[in-house]
């Protein structure tokens, strides 16, 4: 494997795990709001996230790379509503976007088709991640200010359930 890349996988591993840390993060803060629907979906959101850093550890094990775990930042809750971590999620989402793509372009410079491969199932999950997140912040912005839309809106979020990727390494 490409040195550039394995170190890239490497570095965004940690960078999944962080995303862990922080939907974990906004999790707590709608807990403490008491907005349980909003906690279970972020909560899966935190699950969804350590498995994509469990699937890249698998995936450069598998290649006989090394893995090496950093320190992972204390995450903020953005202050303000509680529209602002919605916000704040999508923006990250974006940021991993763009991490993704990063790797998949240095995987295609080294005509590393197996690793690009095993990339595109990420460059989906992330579309969707961000569609999940827009989706999230307009309800907000439609219902949240409600009182009983909220209610509704957010008895529908406890209904996310998670489910592990079906990708096979």
């Amino acid at each position: 494997m490409d040195k550039k890349v394995s170190g890239l996988i490497n570095s965004q591993v940690n960078k999944e795990f962080y995303s862990a840390y922080l939907y974990f993060e906004f999790a707590n803060f709608y807990q403490e709001c008491g907005l349980d629907g909003f906690y279970n979906w972020f909560y899966v959101q935190a699950q969804e996230e350590m498995d994509h850093a469990l699937l890249m550890v698998k995936y450069l094990q598998n290649n006989g790379e090394k893995v090496v775990f950093e320190a992972i930042g204390k995450p903020e809750t953005p202050a303000g509503d509680n529209l602002q971590p919605l916000k704040a999620a999508l923006a990250h989402e974006k940021y991993i976007t763009g991490e993704i793509n990063e790797i998949y372009a240095a995987a295609n410079t080294a005509k590393d088709f197996r690793t690009m491969q095993f990339l595109d199932w990420f460059v989906k999950e992330q579309g969707e991640e961000e569609k999940n997140a827009s989706d999230l912040i307009r309800k907000m912005e439609l219902f949240g200010g409600d009182v009983r839309s909220l209610y509704l809106l957010d008895a529908e979020l406890k209904t996310r359930v998670y489910a592990a990727p079906s990708l096979i390494l």
